[in-house]
């Protein structure tokens, strides 16, 4: 670990995501004299050979439904081995700083799991945080009113779980203002029209949600080590406030010598897209806590 220098923020996408998404919160960053470093996780991102029949318009929808999948085959093992290779390649600069948001929580708790020395703290932007494997697969105890759910469903393209991906067509909601608006209130409702439309541009059709496995489940004796910050968000819609308080108390019960850090900010699922200066401000108050 290191004593003086400021932590590198490691950011973590969620699902359908990539490292797009983080740019307005690391410009924010770099104004406050932060570091950061946005991963593109296997199958995601510039990189990854997305099917053309998302981007071109008007789409052809059966096209769509059959081209390959750049997610298939890939594992949680696999986002593991990618987020670790940067990790390490970071930790020379600094201490690092693990950051998450919604289905990006699988990845990072599965890292601290396996690298716990690498880093300073793990955060949870109202991120997935499993702790006992029965989460994995049991019905959790908590109401979960989300809105996403049913937005996802009018978006996801059929036939397409052959390949072990879910295929979801953000770009259908630029054609659909019903469907734009349900979408921007379930995952945005604190942005402006613009601000949604360019992370719906921003967005990745597929998502592989094999990566929901026990691999991604804590462990108190390997991820436990690593101080970790769950960052509530109180306009969630799409992971809704109940749903993160259950996921806390769970984590907590786990490791009760080392609980969450809870900080609270009012603000949507993706609100570090829509209102990145909240959420910088944030991080920032938790860099001087990251060096031990």
């Amino acid at each position: 670990m290191h004593a003086t220098t400021r932590p590198t923020f490691v950011f973590v996408p969620g699902g359908s995501s990539n490292a797009r998404a983080w740019g307005p919160l690391q410009n924010e960053l770099a104004l406050l004299g932060h570091r950061s470093y946005a991963v593109d996780l296997p199958g995601h991102g510039d990189l990854a050979d997305h099917p053309a029949a998302y981007y071109r318009q008007p789409q052809d929808l059966a096209a769509l439904a059959t081209a390959p999948s750049p997610m298939r085959g890939i594992t949680l093992r696999d986002n593991v081995r990618h987020v670790v290779n940067v990790l390490r390649r970071l930790a020379p600069f600094g201490p690092l700083v693990l950051v998450g948001n919604s289905f990006g929580g699988l990845t990072i708790t599965a890292v601290a799991n396996a690298v716990p020395e690498l880093l300073d703290r793990v955060v949870y932007l109202s991120a997935v945080c499993l702790s006992d494997p029965a989460m994995v697969t049991g019905e959790w105890d908590v109401l979960d009113d989300n809105l996403l759910d049913a937005a996802a469903a009018r978006i996801t393209v059929p036939d397409t779980a052959h390949q072990g991906v879910v295929r979801l067509n953000w770009r259908a909601a630029h054609a659909d203002p019903a469907l734009f608006a349900q979408l921007k209130t379930a995952t945005m409702a604190d942005a402006t029209d613009h601000q949604f439309r360019i992370l719906l541009d921003s967005m990745d059709p597929d998502e592989n949600y094999a990566v929901l496995e026990e691999g991604a489940v804590a462990q108190a004796a390997r991820w436990g080590k690593v101080p970790h910050t769950f960052v509530r968000l109180g306009a969630d819609l799409s992971i809704p406030p109940a749903v993160q308080d259950h996921m806390i108390r769970k984590a907590d019960a786990l490791t009760p010598d080392n609980p969450f850090d809870v900080r609270g900010l009012t603000a949507s699922h993706v609100g570090y897209f829509s209102r990145p200066h909240l959420f910088a401000a944030l991080l920032a108050d938790l860099a001087p806590e990251a060096s031990l």
